[in-house]
């Protein structure tokens, strides 16, 4: 069965908050039926592994309600100003996150969040290059944050013992990690 095949009977919004939305379908199914399917709508989303010369990469630690904890994550932020678009919505995060400016850009990877009831996909942008512009004055969660520069193979080290948990972060991590043992990048470089 094709995912043509799974045709939208119907679709309803049954709640719309400021970061996300949820929505009601009924899709058909294999065999002839139909199955209800609720989906998380959200904006899509940017992160950034910033790697400065001596081999780190940006880190910073933000509480997150859902988990009430605070995680060590990627610079990161929703693309949910259509003027902007993910490249310079990337370049503005990190400037508010870390100060830093990053004079090439690479797209690294896209991944789905959570593809079994979220719409929401990030793509993970490789920033090099970096420059010290200044971290404007910072507010809600991000007025908490930490930042901390941490060594890529630290990172890497991070991932696997459970202390970065975030999955843009792990995804992101772990390809920074690939691509700096290939040497180079594999996909088109951009420009925010």
């Amino acid at each position: 069965m094709t995912a043509s095949t799974y045709e939208t009977l119907y679709s309803q919004t049954v709640y719309q908050g400021k970061i996300f939305a949820v929505r009601m379908d009924e899709v058909t199914m294999p065999g002839g039926g139909s199955a209800r399917r609720d989906v998380v709508t959200k904006d899509g989303a940017v992160a950034i592994v910033a790697l400065n010369d001596k081999g780190q990469v940006a880190l910073i630690h933000q509480y997150r309600h859902p988990l009430g904890e605070k995680l060590w994550e990627l610079p990161a932020g929703l693309v949910d100003d259509p003027q902007k678009g993910p490249w310079a919505t990337a370049a503005s995060e990190l400037r508010e996150e870390t100060g830093f400016d990053a004079a090439t850009w690479e797209r690294l990877a896209k991944i789905a969040a959570s593809p079994g009831f979220t719409d929401e996909t990030t793509i993970i942008f490789f920033a090099t290059d970096l420059h010290e512009v200044g971290r404007p004055e910072a507010h809600d969660e991000e007025a908490d944050l930490e930042l901390r520069w941490v060594d890529l193979g630290e990172a890497v080290r991070w991932v696997y013992n459970g202390t970065i948990i975030n999955a843009h972060t792990v995804a992101g991590i772990l390809a920074a990690a690939v691509t700096a043992l290939n040497g180079q990048l594999k996909s088109q470089e951009v420009k925010p």
